[in-house]
C-alpha cells in the first residue's frame, strides 16, 4: 500500500490554519506582523492576485534557495556560519565536517548567525499567507491598529510546505530541525480544530505529524516523550473511520511503536497490550479489504510482534500458534509480479517466523 500524506488535499483559504501572532519590539504598530522578509507584501484585494512564495517554495516542487542548507537541503534551523569562509549551514549538519562542504576551506570554527536564523523564521512564519483584515470595505486606504487582521493559507497548504521541511531534515537527520518544522505543525491544526471544530481532515493531519514528532523523539532518545506524542496520535486517528486504509495503518504503526518502546524498556506485558491492539486494528482492516495484499502482510506483522513477545514472557506455546498463523497468511498471500517491494516483504516477514519456529525444534 502507498502511503498518501494527509496533506495533499487542495487548499481553501477558510479551512487554512491560523496562528495567534503576538507583537515584538519594532514590530508593525498595526498588529499585522509578521511581513516578508524581503519586502513582498500582497496588496489590498487579495482576490486580484494567485500568491505566490517570492523564492519558488511550495509543497509539491523540490526546491533549494538561499535561505536553505546545502546539506539537509530544508531551510536553516540553528544557523552556524564557518569560519573563515562564513558559508552557512544548520549546526547539526556541519558540525561533523572539517572542510567546507561548499568551497572545501579548513573550517577554523563556527559561530551563530542569529540575523539569518531570524529572516528564516519569519519567513517560516509568513510563508503562504496573505493579509486579510474583517473589514467589509475593501476599498478603505489603511487597517487602523483596532481591527483584526488575520492570515491565511492561499497559495498552498502550509502545513505540506511544513511537513516537507521536516522530512528533508529527518533524513539527514536533523532532528531538532524536524521537530521544531513540525511542532509549529500541530500548533497550526490544532488552532485551525478550535476554530472549526475536528473533522476528519484535521484529525487525520494532526495525527499524522504527532507520529511524525514521535519518531523524532525517539531518534534523539526521548522515549517517554515519544510514547507521549504517539498516543495522542492513537487518540486523534481512532476518531476517524475505520474503513480508510490508510488512517488504519497509521493508527497500527503508532501503536507498534508505542509497543516497541515498552518492550525496549522492559515492560513486556505493555509491550504485549499495544501490539495486540494494533493486530486487533490490522484483523479488522483485512476483513474489510480482504483483496489487498498489504493488509495481509501487516497482520502477519502483528502476528509477529505478539508472538515474540508471549515468547518472552514465557507462554511458549502460544507464541507459537502465533507463528503458525502469521506463517499460514504469508504462505497463502498470492502476489502479482509487479508487486516486487511486497514480495521481498513477505519473505523476511515469512523468514522471521520460521526462524521462530525453528528456534523452538533445536531446544
Amino acid at each position: 500500500m502507498k502511503p498518501v500524506c494527509p496533506f495533499v488535499k487542495a487548499s481553501r483559504p477558510e479551512d487554512a490554519p491560523s496562528r495567534k501572532h503576538q507583537k515584538e519590539p519594532g514590530a508593525d504598530p498595526a498588529g499585522v506582523s509578521p511581513k516578508c522578509p524581503f519586502g513582498y507584501d500582497a496588496p489590498a484585494d487579495s482576490g486580484a492576485i494567485s500568491p505566490k512564495c517570492p523564492l519558488g517554495y511550495d509543497s509539491q516542487t523540490f526546491k533549494l534557495g538561499p535561505l536553505s542548507c546545502m546539506l539537509c537541503q530544508a531551510l536553516l534551523f540553528d544557523c552556524a556560519k564557518c569560519v573563515p569562509c562564513s558559508h552557512v549551514f544548520c549546526k547539526a549538519c556541519i558540525w561533523r565536517f572539517k572542510d567546507c562542504p561548499l568551497c572545501g576551506a579548513d573550517i577554523e570554527s563556527t559561530e551563530a548567525d542569529p540575523n539569518l536564523q531570524s529572516t528564516v523564521d519569519r519567513f517560516i512564519e509568513g510563508h503562504g499567507r496573505i493579509k486579510r483584515s474583517h473589514v467589509e470595505n475593501v476599498d478603505k486606504e489603511e487597517v487602523s491598529a483596532k481591527e483584526t487582521v488575520i492570515y491565511e493559507d492561499v497559495s498552498l497548504e502550509r502545513g505540506a510546505f511544513l511537513v516537507q521541511q521536516a522530512m528533508r531534515a529527518f533524513r539527514a537527520q536533523n532532528v531538532e530541525s524536524a521537530k521544531s518544522r513540525l511542532t509549529l505543525c500541530a500548533e497550526d491544526i490544532r488552532d485551525q480544530i478550535v476554530r472549526t471544530g475536528s473533522t476528519s481532515e484535521l484529525c487525520s493531519q494532526l495525527g499524522a505529524v504527532l507520529g511524525m514528532l514521535g519518531d523524532c523523539c525517539r531518534a534523539i532518545g526521548d522515549a517517554p516523550s515519544a510514547v507521549t506524542y504517539f498516543e495522542e496520535s492513537v487518540e486523534f486517528l481512532q476518531k476517524l473511520p475505520a474503513d480508510d486504509m490508510e488512517i488504519t495503518h497509521t493508527l497500527s504503526v503508532s501503536l507498534n511503536k508505542i509497543g516497541d518502546l515498552k518492550y525496549y524498556d522492559g515492560d513486556l506485558q505493555a509491550a504485549r497490550s499495544y501490539y495486540d491492539r494494533s493486530l486487533n486494528v490490522r484483523r479488522d482492516a483485512a476483513k474489510q479489504s480482504p483483496d489487498v495484499p498489504s493488509q495481509i502482510l501487516d497482520v502477519a506483522v502483528s502476528l509477529a510482534k505478539v508472538a515474540d513477545v508471549d515468547r518472552s514472557l514465557g507462554n511458549e506455546n502460544i507464541a507459537i500458534q502465533g507463528f503458525q498463523e502469521g506463517i499460514k497468511l504469508l504462505e497463502s498471500l498470492t502476489l502479482k509480479s509487479e508487486d516486487i517491494g511486497l514480495e521481498q516483504r513477505r519473505q523476511s516477514v515469512l523468514e522471521f517466523l520460521k526462524n521462530q519456529l525453528a528456534e523452538k525444534e533445536a531446544k
